[in-house]
């Protein structure tokens, strides 16, 4: 399927750090800036608390120049998207009115027994994951006040991180007071585990080669020197792990 018509033509895409984007929805982004959308994308957090890649970059792990490096990666990675309109969750124009401008911290994870992430039990009082819920959909809100559709994770946030969870639960809350679809993307490394085998088939299957999307997808997961490593048709992530980079997207329409 190439039909981005479920979008429609303002969509808001929900996510909790910088790669998320390009790695789950990254395809999706451009294919639709190559149709006239206008696409915003919100970022929850900087990702200043995640793991950093063997290599040149290693020494920014768990630094305070982490967040900032990762700003400018992920400013890399929507150019070559195609210049979606952005905002950190907290910042203008992704702030309820009236409220103080605030920067979400990194909630941090570790790894359970199941193979799903979970809290890291350390997370700071600025975390996005202990952040109220009715402040963070205060902040969805703002930002997609023209929104035709907002996009985000389904209710395991893909893979358990508790800032994707936080950032499902308010995007879902905005979308239902908008009143407008939400759609939560397809994680095909957990698709089994999460939704389960018979679960029902996605709404939209976006053939990344068909839409002609797929080298800006990969030239944005690139761009995220800092977390992942593009090997061939693969990608790698800092602890190792080995997935192909998704020539199909696909989402679930859960409102």
């Amino acid at each position: 399927m190439t039909d981005l018509a479920p979008f429609g033509d303002a969509p808001v895409f929900v996510h909790a750090h910088p790669d998320d984007e390009s790695i789950s929805t990254g395809g999706t982004i451009a294919a639709l800036l190559a149709g006239g959308a206008r696409v915003t994308v919100l970022t929850g957090t900087r990702g200043e608390r995640g793991e950093v890649v063997p290599g040149d970059l290693a020494p920014l792990e768990g630094t305070h120049e982490l967040g900032p490096h990762r700003v400018g990666e992920l400013a890399d990675a929507l150019r070559a998207l195609g210049g979606p309109a952005h905002a950190f969750l907290g910042t203008t124009p992704a702030r309820a009115s009236g409220q103080p401008r605030r920067q979400y911290a990194d909630s941090g994870m570790r790894w359970g027994a199941d193979g799903f992430a979970a809290a890291a039990g350390d997370a700071g009082p600025d975390a996005l994951s202990l952040a109220p819920l009715d402040e963070v959909v205060a902040d969805v809100l703002a930002a997609s006040a023209d929104a035709t559709a907002l996009v985000s994770y389904d209710a395991l946030g893909g893979y358990g991180h508790p800032d994707h969870v936080r950032m499902h639960d308010a995007a879902l809350a905005a979308a239902g007071r908008l009143g407008i679809p939400f759609f939560a993307v397809v994680e095909p490394r957990v698709e089994r585990a999460s939704a389960g085998a018979d679960g029902p088939s996605p709404e939209v299957v976006l053939d990344l080669v068909a839409v002609g999307a797929l080298a800006a997808k990969v030239a944005a997961m690139a761009a995220h020197r800092s977390q992942l490593t593009i090997d061939g048709t693969d990608f790698v992530l800092s602890g190792g792990q080995r997935h192909p980079v998704g020539v199909l997207e696909s989402f679930r329409r859960l409102l």
